[in-house]
C-alpha cells in the first residue's frame, strides 16, 4: 500500500516565495528603508493593516524601516470641519498660523498616533514623533514665485508656515531604531526663528533618507508608478531618462515632484528610490524581495 507523501502545492509555493526571498533579505539585512505612506491607502483599514504588517516583517528579518507618513486630505477634512478657509497658489495651501496649528494637531495627533496603532496591532513595536522632537527637523520657510499670466513678471509668493528640510539630525531615529522600535515621522519640522512649519512628506522623506544613507526610498502613492505613453508601467529610470520624459510630456502633473524628490535622493547616496501603489497589498515586499518588483524604481545613471 503506498502513500502520497508530496507536499501541499500551496504550502511549496509558500516555501518558494521564502527561497526567492532570502537573497533579498540578506542583501538588506542591517540596511534602512525610509518609506512615505500617504495616499488613498492611509484611509482603507485593510490596506493599513498590510503596510504595517510589511513595515513589522521588515523590522523583523534585519532591516530598519523608517516611515515618514503624509495627510493632506485630513488636514483639509479638519479644516473644513472647524470652518477655516484655506487659500492655494499654484497648488500650494497657504499655510497661516491657524492652519499650521491644526496640521499640526492632525498629522503629530491623530494620523501618528494610528499609525503606530496598526503597527502594534502587526506586532510591532513603533514611536511616533515628529521633525521637531529633538530637532530632528530643523526647517526653512520655502521660498516660491509665480508668474503674472498677463505681464509675465514674476512675484514672490508667501505661502506662510510651509518649509524644507534645512538641516536633519540622525540621532533621535538612530536611538529608536537601536532600541528595536519603528519611528513614525509626522512631516512638522522646528525653525530657527522657533515657528512650527508643516513639509511636504514626500520632501521631508527624500531628505531623511539622505541623512541616514538609506538603502532604499519607497513613495507609496494611488499610482502604480511612472507609465509611458501607452498606459505601461516603467520598471526602470535614472534620472537622465527622467529629464527626456518630461521634455517629451510622458511625465506630467502630480508625479513630476515626486520624481524630482527619487532624483535628488539618489544624487544624495540613496541606492535606489521607488514609486508603487500604495493600495495593491504588500507591494512593498514585492518590491524589496522579488526580482520582477512592484512599481518605478529611480537609481543613479
Amino acid at each position: 500500500m503506498s502513500t502520497n507523501n508530496a507536499p501541499d502545492p500551496g504550502l511549496l509555493a509558500k516555501a518558494e516565495t521564502l527561497v526567492e526571498a532570502l537573497p533579498y533579505m540578506q542583501r538588506y539585512a542591517g540596511e534602512i528603508f525610509v518609506v512615505k505612506y500617504g495616499g488613498h491607502a492611509m484611509g482603507d483599514p485593510e490596506a493599513a493593516r498590510d503596510f504595517a504588517e510589511d513595515v513589522v516583517l521588515l523590522k523583523a528579518v534585519g532591516i530598519n524601516p523608517v516611515v515618514v507618513h503624509g495627510g493632506g486630505p485630513q488636514i483639509g477634512q479638519m479644516l473644513k470641519t472647524l470652518g477655516v478657509e484655506s487659500s492655494f497658489i499654484d497648488g500650494l495651501r497657504v499655510t497661516d498660523a491657524e492652519t499650521a496649528r491644526i496640521a499640526e494637531m492632525v498629522l503629530c495627533g491623530s494620523i501618528n498616533k494610528e499609525i503606530v496603532s496598526w503597527i502594534s496591532q502587526a506586532g510591532g513595536r513603533a514611536v511616533g514623533i515628529s521633525g521637531k522632537d529633538g530637532r530632528l527637523v530643523v526647517a526653512e520657510k520655502v521660498q516660491r514665485t509665480t508668474r503674472d499670466p498677463g505681464s509675465a513678471i514674476e512675484r514672490i509668493v508667501d505661502l506662510g508656515f510651509v518649509g524644507e528640510p534645512a538641516d536633519i539630525d540622525r540621532r533621535v531615529i538612530d536611538t529608536i531604531s537601536k532600541a528595536g522600535m519603528i519611528p513614525v515621522i509626522a512631516p512638522i519640522g522646528i525653525g530657527t526663528d522657533g515657528h512650527t512649519y508643516n513639509i511636504n512628506a514626500d520632501t521631508m522623506a527624500g531628505a531623511i533618507a539622505i541623512a541616514l544613507g538609506a538603502a532604499r526610498l519607497f513613495l507609496l502613492t494611488d499610482v502604480a508608478g511612472v507609465l509611458n505613453k501607452n498606459k505601461e508601467l516603467i520598471r526602470d529610470l535614472t534620472p537622465r531618462q527622467i529629464g527626456e520624459l518630461r521634455t517629451d510630456g510622458t511625465i506630467s502633473g502630480g508625479m513630476i515632484p515626486k520624481l524630482e524628490t527619487c532624483v535628488h535622493a539618489v544624487e544624495g547616496g540613496v541606492d535606489a528610490a521607488v514609486i508603487l501603489d500604495g493600495q495593491v497589498p504588500h507591494a512593498m515586499l514585492i518590491e524589496a524581495f522579488t526580482k520582477r518588483g512592484a512599481g518605478t524604481l529611480v537609481h543613479a545613471d
